[in-house]
């Protein structure tokens, strides 16, 4: 420990004893300590911090690598289709535009974008029935 043996320690330790007084000493040892601690605490969560900081780093170079891959797959399969259409080939299997789907984002801005009052709700189908009944008795 920093070079300093057991005669040392001792004698720091008595100087201390001597200046401080047998009632100050214990306090101030139980203090020192608690600083110890508080000291190691921090630098174990800054440790820990660098090392999150180190993990998020790797997962970001691992997004934009595979962020880089789909364009780079983008841009082939779109240089791909532009030559083919440029040469004249027509693919049979090729489905027609209209015969398609639309995309799931646009379907679902269809649905969103629709009144509320074209989708009732099962308590106002509940309501609804109830009236009815009630008009035939």
């Amino acid at each position: 420990m920093f070079g300093m043996g057991m005669p040392e320690i001792i004698l720091i330790l008595a100087i201390a004893l001597i200046v401080l007084g047998p009632k100050k000493l214990p306090e101030i040892a139980k203090a020192l300590g608690r600083g110890i601690a508080e000291f190691k605490k921090a630098t174990q969560d800054f440790k820990e911090s660098l090392d999150v900081d180190d993990d998020l780093k790797e997962a970001r170079d691992a997004v934009r690598e595979i962020k880089g891959d789909i364009q780079q797959t983008i841009q082939k399969s779109v240089a791909e289709g532009a030559a083919s259409v440029n040469n004249g080939d027509e693919d049979d299997d090729a489905v027609p535009a209209e015969d398609l789907a639309p995309p799931p984002d646009k379907a679902v801005e269809e649905t969103l974008e629709k009144p509320v009052e074209d989708h009732p709700s099962p308590q106002a189908e509940t309501k609804a029935e109830e009236k009815e009944s009630s008009k035939d008795v």
